[in-house]
């Protein structure tokens, strides 16, 4: 900081770095798959590949080894859908209008640990209400309300997310476990499964 500042100066500049950060810490959806840089869109071609395919495919399966983005892929692609937030060199299915969107892991504490953190970020705490962070990939501005599962330690079960469109986007979080009763009798414009499913 420059020493010209006063006290006052210095602590209004401070709070204001702070805030830059928290605003940006809760944007990571608008620094995946750049034009340029470390992480270009050109050093992941199965991951356009998968993207591309959502315009003309119903069912797409994207199989990998572990630990190369296949998470990161999903949580990116969905949280597209859920708030209309299209790149404009997004070439895969896109909808104009709020959608409700599942995302199921294998048990109700993967599904938190992985997918709900991916997409929302860590639980937190805000007017008194328990929320989320806004740190993964769903803009934090875009999280709006929040109902929980009963039984399970800070998992949601539904979240409005914001969509452009001026709408409010559902997404649920599933998990295999719950059996396969409680995926049946809705109709849903999108269904992420994060790990092969059982059979039935």
């Amino acid at each position: 900081m420059p020493n010209s500042l006063n006290i006052s100066q210095k602590r209004e500049l401070l709070a204001l770095l702070e805030e830059k950060a928290r605003r940006e810490s809760r944007r990571k959806l608008f620094t995946m798959f750049p034009e340029t840089g470390e992480y270009r869109r050109e050093l992941y071609p199965k991951h356009l590949e998968f993207f591309r395919a959502g315009a003309k495919y119903r069912e797409r399966c994207f199989m990998a080894a572990n630990r190369v983005g296949k998470s990161e892929a999903g949580a990116f692609e969905s949280t597209l859908h859920l708030t209309g937030r299209y790149p404009d060199w997004w070439e895969g299915r896109r909808f104009d209008k709020p959608v409700r969107l599942w995302a199921a892991g294998k048990t109700n504490e993967t599904t938190r640990d992985i997918l709900q953190d991916k997409m929302l970020g860590a639980v937190a705490f805000a007017s008194g209400r328990k929320t989320f962070s806004g740190t993964g990939m769903i803009p934090g501005d875009d999280i709006g309300a929040v109902t929980w599962k009963q039984g399970v330690a800070d998992l949601a079960d539904t979240i409005k997310v914001r969509h452009v469109s001026g709408g409010w986007s559902t997404l649920g979080l599933k998990s295999y476990q719950q059996g396969r009763g409680s995926f049946e009798g809705t109709a849903q414009h999108i269904i992420w499964l994060d790990e092969e499913p059982p059979v039935d």
